[in-house]
Order: structure tokens, then C-alpha cells, then sequence
């Protein structure tokens, strides 16, 4: 790292000294913060994070609508057959009953044949023996294997999005793609990524596995925890501190465990279907050329770069996954009756389908949405986190709300999908980042720029001037901050005085065309509120963690809502359009806190009703078995 750039002081770490944060996570926070500003630099101006759709359409005057429609999906028929051949891989392995092994893990058997099919190559470069497959292509194939077999289609993502595919790819120099790439494109080296420590989970700045240069190796010691795909032979990144600086080695781990190398196993629920498990190194001598270097920034900055991806990935997988809980509950409701009916024609039930499919369209939306940009050149962060964080969500509130709750009893058998999976369904809530911390990085980069532009100068004038609390009726005050408040001041008059332009949308029908005028409007209106939530708390407002993640929810779902009504805009089937008009009045109505009206329950049994006649596309998936028959 240059000189410069190590004296430079973050936004963040500017913000919490002025508000009087004790001086060590003043440091901690910024070092986070560094780490995000060098992201940013790794993409062209255009691309960054301020001129991301979602920034622009809360800060800009007037929606970039172009910006929130996603790009066709046109897969180039040498990768389709790709994701075919892997596809029939994993169903040829599903119908013989043999995708586990007796200990539960996915088989050696269907990852080397999965590496066969091209599988594992699917974002490697062409070059070095991959597919080059474009991430508006990736992004929703991973919803189809998550149909099949979502363990399968989070490996690809752990693989290829977090693992040591994205940093190697965008990170290592031409010797270093050369010597790994071929082979985690074949899958002779499967890959995971090693940054979560015992003592540092969302404060990466706990990091304390270090690597030491010992002539022409460097010497790794430290504890990993919770990484998943972990297992002797594979191929990882590792985030160590080297000099006190984050670094990423590339790790070829040993065959077998050793006094070296060894795997920290423990009992956990989720991800029962792979390896998760924290590695112990102690004086693991690893080569020195295998150092990755990010050019600007440090470890972090690699591990910040393919977390977007996996979060992209981990919506679209969520899709599917939900789209097997859809496939499990038709059958069901048809075959289950109360007092002589089916409850497939039940109010509760058809509100719990057609509330499924609307979760089902908005993730599918998000996916092609940041999937899109994604391929644009976006760095995409703050969009990728909405997908994140709704797609988790969303997966969860299914999984307990309308699955559970409509095979009731039966959900707990073993072997029901609810019950053998249940952990699988809520662990998406907290790995890629817990969502509530997520949302609070959300309102960060919303308010970065807002902040560094207005309130930090203020914030200094009023430091420098020995002032806590500003009183702007204190003629003293006033005087501090007649510098620093004129830009601020003049920004305030031009949004209460000056109009915005409407929206141009295309061709849409009315009601989804409503939506998404009514999310455009609101968008519009949230930097006076967000604005005026950091003048009220200014300095503090670190401290008021509940007021931001109010507010960045509150923004996420009105992307959401603009989002998911542009896509479904597009599709031809009519159930599709109708569950997002229904996924969108949800939003809507949490934002505002209202009561759902009639008209709302008489949609939305409607459209429960067309999914329970089998009209939802893309849930041609044998279901599970129903448990406990009787005899009608």
C-alpha cells in the first residue's frame, strides 16, 4: 500500500472521531471503510457505487428507470449445454437415491461428475478452460439446480463467487490464473474462502491469523471458523495479517490433515449436506508467489469484491429453494380436506400460495436485475445486498409461514422437506451477512456521499470551534458554522422548492405501472428524510442503529417494489404478473404500516387459486412424497 493512501482517513473514521468514539474503533470502523473506498476503485467511475441505480434513484433528481430493468437472458448454446449436462448429472445421481454419501455429504462421485459436465468452470475464463459464462446467465441457472439440488447450486457459488475462482480471476497475476484456473475450471480443485475467524465475523478488523515471510514461503498461523467446502486437498483463500496488513494467501491444503493443517470439526444444523468446519493452521509454509495482489488496497478489499456475487447467488438459489416448497404444497392442498373440501379452495391457503408466488417473482427479479448490472460493469454492491437480504428473508418467512403452517403437523416428520431441512431454509439469514447488518452497510453507502459533501464539514467547523450541541438560534454557533452550512443550506432550498421530473416508464400494465410510479415517488422524496434523520442525530447517529435500519429498509423495498414491477412487466404469464402485483402491495403496505383491504385478500386468494391449478411456470419439479397418506 502506498504511503498516501495509508495516511488518508475514511469517511467513517472521520464521522465517529468527531462524535467522540473512542479512538481504537474509530480506527477499526475506517479500516472497514478503506477497504470498501478501494472497491470502489477497482471500477470505472460510472460504475461506482455513487452512480449505482440505487444511489441515484434516492439522490439524483428524477428515477434512472433504464437502470432498474434487467437485460434479456440469452445464453450462448455451448454454456446452456453445460448447465443441461450438469443438470442430468445431478438428477441421474437424485434418481438412483445416491447424491449423499451414509455420512450425509454430497458424493465425490457427482463433483467429479459435475466437473465432467463443465460445472465448475461455469465463471472461469475460456482461456484457462472455463465457460466464461455471463453472470445474467449464472445467476438464475443457479435457481434451477437449486431445484434440483440446493446444496449443489451453493457450491457453485461458494466455488466460483466467494471461493478462490473470483479472487485468482480478478486479483492474480497471468502465472498465478495459469496454475490455478485450469484446475478449479475442471473441479480437480474444488475451492472455498477463508475469512470468518472465532473472534472476527462482522468486525473483520478482529482478523489475528498472520503469515509470516520465511525466505521463500510465508508461514501461516491462526484459526478459521465456519468455512464451508473445506476439506483436506482443496484449493482456499485465506485472509491473513501480514505486517499487521490484510492479505489473501492462496492455500493448496494438504491431502490429509497434519501437524500443519488441521480441520476443527463440530456439530452444526445448517449445511448439513457439506463440509463446514474451521481449519487450524500452525506453521503451514506456503509458497510466496501465491500472495494475491489487489494493485490498490488490501485483503479485505479481495474478500469485499466476490461477496457481491455470492449474494446474488444466494437469492437465486433462494427462488428455487422456494419453488420446491411450492411444488411440495400443491399436491397437498389438493389431496388434504377439511369437512369435506379440499383446502386448496380454503381463503388461508390460497393466501399463502399466491403470497409464495409473489416472493418467488421478486427474487427472480432482483436476481436478473443485479445479475444485469453485475454484467454491465456495476460494482452493484447496495444492490446486491437488496437481493441478499430479500431473498433470505423471504425463504425464511415461506419456510415457517406458508410451508410449515400448510402440512402442519407432518412438517416434523423425518423425512419431510421441512423438517430434515428446516435449518438449511433460515441459515441464508445470516451467512453472506447477518441482514440486519447488511442493511446497515446498505444506509452507509447510501449516505456516504450525502455526508462526506454537507455534514462533514460541518461536523469539523464544530470541532474545531469546541461545540457539542449546535444551536443554531446561538448567534456564536451560527457564526462557527456560516461556512459549512451555506453548501448544505443551499442544497435543502433546491429539494423543497425545486420539482423532480416524472418518470418515464415503458409499456406496462396499470396496476404494476402504479406500483412502480408510487415506489418512484417515494424514492424521491427519502433525502429530505434521511437527510433530516442526520441533521437531527449528526454526530450520534452512528449510535442509532434502529433509525437506519428503518430507513435502509424502507429503501430496499422500494427498489424492490420498481424492480420486481418493471420485470414482471415483461413476462408473458399472467400468473406471474399477478403475483407480483402481489409481492408489491406487500412491500407497499409494510412500509406504510396499513391493514391489507379486501380487495387485497380477494387478489391474493385469486392468485393462489391459479397457483394451485398448476398456472406458476417453472415448478416442474417432481414433489416430495406426502407422508401419512389416509384413505379418503
Amino acid at each position: 500500500m502506498k504511503p498516501e493512501e495509508q495516511q488518508e482517513t475514511s469517511f467513517a473514521e472521520t464521522a465517529l472521531t468527531l462524535g467522540g468514539k473512542s479512538a481504537d474503533e474509530a480506527r477499526r470502523t475506517g479500516a472497514i471503510d478503506t477497504a470498501d473506498d478501494q472497491v470502489e476503485k477497482l471500477f470505472q467511475p460510472q460504475y461506482q457505487t455513487a452512480n449505482s441505480p440505487a444511489h441515484r434513484a434516492v439522490w439524483d433528481r428524477g428515477i434512472p428507470v433504464e437502470l432498474f430493468e434487467s437485460a434479456p437472458q440469452n445464453t450462448p448454446p455451448e454454456i446452456r449445454q453445460v448447465m443441461d449436462d450438469s443438470l442430468e448429472v445431478v438428477r441421474g445421481f437424485k434418481k438412483d437415491k445416491a447424491i449423499t454419501d451414509e455420512k450425509g455429504k454430497i458424493r465425490d462421485e457427482v463433483l467429479k461428475g459435475l466437473g465432467e459436465a463443465g460445472y465448475w468452470g461455469l465463471l472461469v475464463d475460456k482461456k484457462y478452460g472455463g465457460s466464461s459464462t455471463p453472470f445474467r446467465s449464472f445467476a438464475p441457472f443457479l435457481t434451477e439446480m437449486a431445484m434440483v439440488d440446493p446444496t449443489l447450486a451453493g457450491l457453485a457459488s461458494v466455488h466460483g463467487c466467494i471461493g478462490a475462482v473470483d479472487p485468482v480471476s480478478t486479483f492474480g497475476n497471468e502465472e498465478q490464473k495459469q496454475r490455478y484456473l485450469p484446475k478449479l475450471a475442471s473441479g480437480e480443485r474444488l475451492s472455498a474462502f477463508a475469512l470468518t475467524e472465532p473472534c472476527a465475523g462482522s468486525d473483520l478488523t478482529a482478523l489475528r491469523t498472520t503469515a509470516t515471510l520465511d525466505g521463500d514461503h510465508y508461514v501461516l498461523n491462526g484459526e478459521k471458523l465456519f468455512i464451508t467446502n473445506v476439506v483436506p486437498g482443496r484449493t482456499i483463500g485465506v485472509v491473513c495479517l501480514i505486517d499487521e496488513v490484510p492479505n489473501v494467501l492462496v492455500v493448496d491444503l494438504p491431502p490429509e490433515e497434519n501437524e500443519q493443517f488441521q480441520l476443527r470439526k463440530y456439530g452444526i444444523w445448517a449445511l448439513k449436506h457439506t463440509y463446514n468446519q474451521g481449519i487450524i493452521f500452525n506453521n503451514l509454509r506456503v509458497p510466496k508467489e501465491n500472495l494475491l495482489n489487489p494493485g490498490k488496497g488490501t485483503g479485505l478489499t479481495i474478500a469485499y469484491h466476490g461477496l457481491n456475487l455470492g449474494r446474488i447467488s444466494l437469492c437465486a438459489n433462494a427462488a428455487g429453494t422456494m419453488r420446491l416448497m411450492m411444488a411440495s404444497m400443491i399436491p397437498w392442498v389438493h389431496f388434504r380436506e377439511t369437512y369435506g373440501e379440499p383446502i386448496s379452495k380454503r381463503e388461508l391457503v390460497q393466501r399463502r400460495l399466491g403470497k409464495l408466488a409473489g416472493m418467488i417473482v421478486a427474487s427472480d427479479a432482483l436476481v436478473a436485475w443485479c445479475s444485469t448490472l453485475i454484467d454491465a460493469g456495476y460494482r452493484g454492491e447496495m444492490e446486491c445486498i437488496i437481493a441478499k437480504i430479500f431473498g433470505s428473508e423471504s425463504q425464511k418467512t415461506a419456510a415457517i409461514e406458508l410451508f410449515m403452517k400448510t402440512h402442519g403437523g407432518r412438517s416434523f416428520l423425518h423425512g419431510h422437506m421441512f423438517g430434515d431441512n428446516v435449518h438449511e431454509y433460515l441459515a441464508p439469514c445470516i451467512y453472506e451477512g447477518e441482514g440486519e447488518m447488511l442493511g446497515m452497510a446498505f444506509f452507509k453507502s447510501l449516505v456516504k456521499k450525502h455526508g462526506t459533501q454537507f455534514f462533514e464539514p460541518i461536523g469539523k467547523a464544530l470541532h474545531a470551534a469546541g461545540i457539542k450541541k449546535p444551536n443554531p438560534f446561538n448567534p456564536a454557533h451560527a457564526w462557527a458554522l456560516k461556512g459549512a452550512l451555506a453548501p448544505y443550506a443551499g442544497w435543502m432550498m433546491k429539494e423543497y422548492m425545486g420539482g423532480k421530473p416524472r418518470p418515464q416508464f415503458p409499456q406496462m400494465p396499470d396496476n404494476l405501472k402504479a406500483h412502480a410510479q408510487w415506489a418512484a415517488d417515494h424514492l424521491q422524496d427519502m433525502p429530505l428524510k434521511i437527510s433530516g434523520t442526520m441533521r437531527k442525530h449528526q454526530l450520534k447517529l452512528a449510535d442509532r442503529q434502529c433509525r437506519m435500519s428503518y430507513l435502509s429498509q424502507n429503501v430496499q423495498d422500494l427498489m424492490t417494489i420498481l424492480c420486481t414491477a418493471l420485470y414482471a412487466a415483461k413476462q408473458d404469464n399472467e400468473t406471474v404478473r399477478a403475483a407480483a402485483d402481489i409481492a408489491c402491495r406487500d412491500l407497499k403496505r409494510g412500509i406504510l404500516l396499513t391493514r391489507p383491504s379486501d380487495r387485497y385478500f380477494r387478489r391474493v386468494t385469486e392468485v393462489g387459486a391459479m397457483v394451485a391449478e398448476g398456472n406458476f411456470p417453472g415448478v416442474g419439479v417432481p414433489p416430495d412424497e406426502i407422508m401419512m397418506r389416509y384413505d379418503k
